[in-house]
């Protein structure tokens, strides 16, 4: 059924159908403080140069830290970690109390026990509506192929099945 685009409900949902995979997007603030957030908004750009993209709303209380930021750590996150993905979708005090988490290229928070993780520079940022689009220049990634992702469907949490 065909939808006019200004019912933005509608819209979402329909998006919802693409189903994604989950990213935990992490820099160092000014201050020197971590932060992050949940993404499903990753996406590859280009294998030479090897850029990455990721976008956030204008409206984030974080958008000017993130644009200020050198670097950012993109965390792919595996079947395990639904906690992790809602603790950095909601706003606590603070999100990376009692974490375990390393310094990336940085200073980016990495985690454990992602699928992949990519260390990337901040390239640069476009306007894209009522988002703003960073693209990074990947230095460094890892990845753990043993691991299942987490995955993001229909407004749901989703894990890979056996066909």
């Amino acid at each position: 059924m065909t939808q006019p685009v200004p019912d933005t409900r509608s819209l979402r949902n329909a998006l919802g159908r693409f189903a994604t995979g989950i990213a935990i997007v992490t820099a160092i603030d000014p201050d020197g403080h971590p932060i992050g957030l949940t993404v499903n908004s990753f996406s590859a750009v280009s294998l030479q140069p090897a850029l990455v993209l990721w976008c956030l709303d204008n409206g984030s209380h974080n958008l000017e830290a993130f644009r200020k930021a050198s670097h950012h750590a993109i965390n792919i996150l595996s079947a395990g970690q639904q906690d992790l993905s809602n603790r950095f979708a909601t706003w606590p005090a603070d999100r990376f109390a009692g974490l375990p988490w390393q310094a990336g290229a940085g200073g980016a928070p990495v985690f454990p026990d992602c699928c992949a993780t990519f260390e990337v520079a901040n390239e640069t940022a476009h306007e894209g509506g009522d988002h703003l689009i960073f693209v990074g220049r990947v230095e460094r990634f890892t990845e753990s192929p043993a691991l299942a992702p987490l995955l993001f469907h229909a407004g749901q949490y989703r894990k890979l099945a056996d066909s």
